[in-house]
């Protein structure tokens, strides 16, 4: 059996021995890894570990290489060249420790019933010559567009993950809705929770009194606005539960244009696309490895044209900064 004496990098962060084992060997199994430990032949800086020790940064790990039965290893998963590209053309930002997409309206961040295209399953494309497949650290609706932040290493996405939990991560979506909401700015502070109906699901309006129900608040302000009717409505998110815009702009009847699931009220309007029109534009984030990075993603087409059609400024096309503070 093959020995190897590994380094733990810090691009590993912060992780238990059976995690990190099955990254240096994807095939093999828990049970395995429990044996190798329980036997003494994973060894940390010379000494035995349990499954859940947790290793850092510059631990020297001895790691037999087991040989899996090939009939039972997972086989690599090829991704369509075409598909491969579509990903990376999605890039706005990418350094050693993510990736930014602009993720298109109308594809899934991560698969389900029906659905064979979605983001997880085309992170391969990007992982190139490093041995850390992508991994998501946060999510967003098929239907909605923009920003969407992608890990390149288990540390990046430790910090990411973190900094989604905390307010020092700030985001701004735009959207377009049927009515001026009223007041023009202001702060909702509505629970939410998840009802299941016999033909799906809806995420409701809850009394704040429901145990299961999830606290959730969102400020907003009106950018612009064409008569009485639709309006430019800039989101910020305090809380990141499921649909929460949507419900949210819907309970104080501003429903988000195309919105079929939530805009009850006015579900379609003559002239204007039909695709839902809410958008990831901006996050003011602390970049993983130091400082902050502020990025915006350009509007898809279907919402340039509904900004033309009513007279709205399309802002520029993208940005990023990265600063050192």
């Amino acid at each position: 059996m093959k020995i190897l004496n590994i380094t733990v990098q810090k691009e590993d962060g912060d992780v238990r021995v059976d995690r990190w084992v099955k990254r240096q060997n994807p095939n093999i199994t828990q049970g395995i890894v429990q044996k190798l430990c329980r036997t003494g032949q994973i060894r940390v800086n010379g000494k035995r570990v349990q499954t859940s020790t947790h290793l850092t940064s510059g631990d020297n790990v001895r790691l037999p290489m087991v040989e899996i039965d090939q009939q039972l290893a997972k086989q690599p998963k090829s991704i369509d060249p075409k598909l491969a590209k579509e990903i990376k053309d999605w890039i706005i930002y990418q350094d050693n420790d993510l990736f930014v997409l602009n993720k298109p309206s109308g594809i899934a961040v991560q698969g389900g019933s029906n659905v064979t295209k979605h983001i997880d399953g085309l992170l391969e494309a990007l992982q190139g010559e490093s041995k850390y497949r992508p991994s998501l650290v946060h999510r967003l609706d098929k239907d909605t567009s923009g920003l969407l932040l992608i890990a390149r290493h288990p540390a990046s996405a430790a910090k990411l993950a973190a900094a989604f939990r905390s307010r020092d991560m700030k985001k701004i979506y735009w959207a377009i809705t049927t009515r001026r909401p009223s007041p023009l700015s202001g702060r909702i502070d509505l629970p939410l929770l998840k009802v299941e109906y016999q033909n799906g699901s809806h995420i409701e309006p809850a009394d704040a009194k429901n145990k299961e129900a999830q606290r959730a608040v969102t400020e907003y302000e009106v950018k612009d606005f064409a008569a009485r009717k639709l309006a430019l409505v800039e989101l910020y998110p305090l809380t990141g539960r499921m649909h929460q815009l949507r419900v949210h702009c819907a309970a104080m009847k501003a429903p988000i244009l195309g919105d079929k699931k939530y805009n009850e009220e006015m579900p379609f309007m003559e002239g204007f696309s039909q695709k839902l029109h809410l958008h990831a534009r901006q996050l003011d984030m602390p970049h993983p490895a130091g400082g902050r990075l502020i990025i915006e993603a350009s509007l898809p087409t279907h919402m340039k044209e509904t900004f033309e059609q009513l007279g709205f400024v399309i802002p520029s096309e993208k940005k990023a900064i990265r600063t050192k503070k």
